[in-house]
């Protein structure tokens, strides 16, 4: 019993009271929970040193990557359609003078769609590592034996450019395989979504090089052909952030299920016949009551 509440009596089994109400206590308890909101114990003063497990992290960390990548696609598509305006504007420029003011807000669609992408997308990478990472360690907890590579592996190889176009699709593979309860011994197969992922990461990588060379050369065709290589770059990257949302999602459902049968998530839809609020004495200024 908490300390402050009253004390039964010592002797038999006396007569069952009817419900008078809550509990009172002489004297205000000094027990109970924090006055704070819910959050993980490490935050709570008092409480618990613990670190969430691996499966938690995998859920929490893939809905800021997801929302990061959702943005990258939608620049990237931008960036493709200012890139797809600017050709436009080159093959009327064939004909005759451009209003110059024309040609500036195409320029800065430009600039802007390609500065914002790069930005978001170096956070998407990032992110994406983050998870990948995560995952590899979820992945092992549900498979009970230790990934291929190690971290410092890891790492090196997501972040060396030209290794992580094989490191990258072989590390998803990997996870699928651990998620999936694969035979440790066997090799892991890559699912079709991982293979077009796999493909995907690498035609955008190929072309966004072949584009930073083409960039180098001189001539108006050279600036034509460079701008319709942007363009495809884009919507190369935009796929890419996609096919990376949808391979997140299945692996956190293969890590990290949630059981609909036992948890369900609700939300309000409407509230009928409740009643109205007390009348107060004072009402704050701007409230409607």
């Amino acid at each position: 019993m908490p300390p402050g509440a009253y004390q039964r009596g010592s002797g038999g089994r006396g007569r069952r009271r009817p419900y008078a109400g809550p509990p009172a206590y002489p004297t205000p308890p000094r027990w109970g929970f924090p006055s704070v909101a819910w959050r993980w114990p490490t935050s709570v003063p008092g409480a618990l040193q613990e670190t969430p497990a691996a499966v938690d992290r995998v859920r929490s960390i893939a809905k800021h990557t997801v929302a990061m990548l959702w943005l990258l696609a939608g620049l990237a598509v931008l960036a493709a359609a200012a890139e797809v305006w600017r050709y436009v504007l080159l093959l009327q420029s064939r004909f005759g003078a451009l209003s110059s003011g024309v040609v500036s807000t195409s320029d800065t669609f430009v600039y802007t769609g390609s500065i914002l992408a790069l930005a978001v997308g170096a956070i998407a990478v990032a992110l994406t590592i983050w998870w990948l990472y995560v995952a590899r360690m979820a992945a092992a907890e549900a498979s009970g034996f230790r990934p291929g590579r190690t971290n410092k592996q890891f790492f090196l190889g997501m972040l060396i450019p030209g290794v992580n176009l094989a490191v990258a699709g072989s590390v998803f593979a990997e996870i699928e395989h651990a998620a999936e309860r694969g035979d440790p011994n066997d090799r892991p197969t890559p699912s079709r979504l991982v293979k077009w992922w796999w493909g995907i990461w690498i035609a955008d990588a190929l072309f966004m090089g072949f584009t930073f060379a083409w960039r180098f050369r001189d001539g108006v065709q050279a600036q034509a052909d460079g701008v319709v290589l942007a363009a495809v770059t884009d919507l190369l990257g935009a796929a890419l952030a996609v096919l990376t949302i949808l391979l997140i999602r299945k692996l956190v459902a293969l890590l990290a299920p949630i059981d609909t049968v036992s948890l369900r998530p609700m939300r309000v839809l409407k509230v009928v016949d409740a009643p109205a609020p007390p009348l107060r004495a004072t009402r704050a200024f701007g409230s409607s009551r």
